[in-house]
């Protein structure tokens, strides 16, 4: 059963973006998180999707669920804010986040969405 949380950015204050999950073992991840039992891998990175999801509706884009996972350190071609991506969508998954890769660095998970 899928689960959805909001992560946050330092760079975006007062702004969420909405994650869906549908592996048990990122859910659990996400919630250790959450709980501050994992203190390593904390930040979000995943392919985006150019299309707008009902949980996040107010971006055009996803983070396609079966490629969420969550890391400690990335390389600097896939990071960016969340309006950044927005606002320069039809420039991603070219020189712009090169495969559609998003690991937005500063991304932390602020709570789990009930349904």
């Amino acid at each position: 059963m899928p689960a959805w949380f909001a992560f946050t950015q330092q760079s975006s204050p007062g702004q969420e973006f909405i994650i869906q999950l549908n592996q048990d073992s990122q859910i659990q991840k996400a919630r250790d998180i959450l709980s501050g039992k994992e203190t390593n891998e904390i930040h979000v990175h995943g392919r985006i999707v150019k299309r707008q999801q009902p949980y996040n509706p107010r971006f055009n884009f996803y983070l396609d669920p079966d490629t969420i996972n969550f890391f400690a350190q990335a390389i600097e071609v896939c990071d960016a804010t969340m309006y950044y991506v927005e606002e320069h969508l039809d420039e991603a998954c070219g020189a712009f986040l090169p495969g559609c890769h998003w690991c937005p660095w500063d991304s932390k998970l602020s709570r789990e969405l009930t349904p």
